[in-house]
């Protein structure tokens, strides 16, 4: 049989669906690509936007009619946040929430031998209670780069935010499963572990005796992944600022193996806006995790989220994000105007921003995140990094990859014998101009 997959939203789900689609190989079936007619489609959901859920329904709708015949499974957060809703569409004859994806092929079983009959599995968040294993993950559409999630869930509950009912409690995978994956992905020839999950800085902390120091856990599993034999590097898929000081962000420089690049969440660069939002730190506290890495290596990476048009937002509030934009030079800002997400304290407050101040400000933020991007890579001009070469377009001559520091450089090359020797490989480059949203290199 045919199998189809799609994927909406973050790395996890990416992540996730490549599990579902080991799953489904090792029962004999044969993947297709999303837009194909397949006997099976996977859709695996995301509701951290309005514009996901709409995706959701969508790929759905588009699913039934290229084969009307097809089973149709939906799983990940849309199901999980929302069941009534997914329950109401007739299109739909699989529904998994969170914690069901490992048994998704069984359904898919089930549903075929008993007549066709719609089936669900969704758990209350209270009862996602244990980290559900997806088995081994053996590839990866990328030849270079593995995610490899580690933690699902969420305690942190900030205002706007669904996805603690979507994914439930924190759960940490264990050490041993993931350490085994990860030397199966560089068996296979992978040079960059992506860790991912849900807040991959809360690994570790379910633990009762965790406290709210170090995370002796987290620094334990990079110490045994840095320890795995190879020429390869450790890439942190995010932290959070509400779980991770400057003093804990320093502690993690002391693995030789992992990138200087970190995606660390911001939000908003107003205390005031982020109090509404339940996030516990201070701008400041930001700016001081941003020091201490940087006095580490001046170069280092960040990129980071910014939600705009946050209930109460003042002109005054949004100033002092594009001010902290402006000095911290981010290589990357994801700009997301607030979306009002049903059960979230957010949903309820007063002072909503209208669509227009909210299109207004994308705008505005966007054009400052370019420039600030622009600034941080012209600094890095003579500068010497290594990179992983991951792409080769033929008809420029040119290869490309990522910095350590997660800066896409593109180097030119005399022919394609001599680009193959690069591809997948580490090599130092000298960064010598800005182009575009990359930099010119040379090897």
């Amino acid at each position: 049989m045919k199998i189809a997959f799609y994927t909406i939203g973050c790395k996890v789900n990416q992540y996730e669906t490549q599990a579902l689609r080991e799953q489904f190989i090792a029962k004999g079936y044969v993947p297709v690509a999303e837009g194909e007619r397949a006997d099976v489609y996977v859709i695996n959901t995301c509701t951290v936007t309005n514009l996901a859920d709409r995706k959701s329904r969508q790929y759905i709708r588009r699913a039934r009619k290229i084969n009307p015949e097809a089973v149709i499974a939906v799983v990940g957060c849309f199901v999980q946040a929302n069941p009534e809703e997914a329950m109401s569409i007739e299109e739909i004859d699989i529904l998994a929430g969170t914690n069901e994806k490992s048994k998704l092929s069984d359904y898919v079983a089930q549903f075929l031998t008993n007549k066709r009959e719609k089936i669900s599995h969704i758990k209350t968040r209270d009862d996602l209670l244990y980290y559900e294993e997806t088995g081994i993950v053996t590839s990866m559409d990328s030849r270079t780069r593995a995610y490899l999630k580690i933690q699902e869930g969420c305690d942190r509950f900030c205002s706007y935010c669904i996805i603690p009912y979507a994914r439930g409690g924190v759960r940490s995978r264990s050490e041993e499963e993931i350490v085994s994956e990860a030397a199966g992905l560089l068996a296979q020839g992978f040079k960059e572990l992506v860790l991912t999950g849900i807040n991959t800085a809360l690994y570790g902390r379910e633990d009762k005796d965790a406290g709210q120091g170090p995370n002796l856990r987290l620094e334990r599993l990079l110490k045994r992944l840095s320890d795995l034999p190879g020429d390869f590097r450790i890439r942190l898929g995010s932290l959070e600022p509400t779980v991770v000081d400057a003093e804990g962000a320093k502690r993690l420089l002391q693995f030789p193996k992992l990138c200087h690049h970190l995606h660390l969440s911001l939000q908003s660069g107003s205390f005031k806006t982020l109090q509404r939002m339940n996030r516990h730190y201070h701008p400041e506290g930001y700016r001081e995790i941003v020091r201490v890495l940087r006095q580490e290596d001046k170069y280092f990476g960040l990129t980071t989220d910014i939600i705009v048009g946050f209930p109460g937002e003042t002109e005054e509030e949004f100033s002092e994000t594009l001010a902290l934009v402006n000095d911290i030079k981010f290589l990357k800002v994801h700009v997301f105007p607030y979306s009002k997400r049903k059960g979230t304290p957010a949903a309820e407050m007063k002072d909503q921003v209208s669509s227009e101040v909210k299109k207004d400000r994308s705008v505005r933020l966007s054009e400052t995140a370019k420039k600030s991007m622009s600034g941080a890579l012209s600094q890095m001009i003579g500068e010497r990094r290594t990179v992983l070469f991951e792409e080769h377009e033929v008809a420029t001559g040119v290869i490309r990859g990522f910095t350590d520091n997660y800066v896409r450089v593109h180097c030119e090359i005399e022919s394609p014998e001599q680009a193959q020797t690069y591809m997948n490989q580490f090599a130092d480059v000298c960064i010598e101009t800005v182009y575009n949203e990359e930099v010119r290199g040379r090897i």
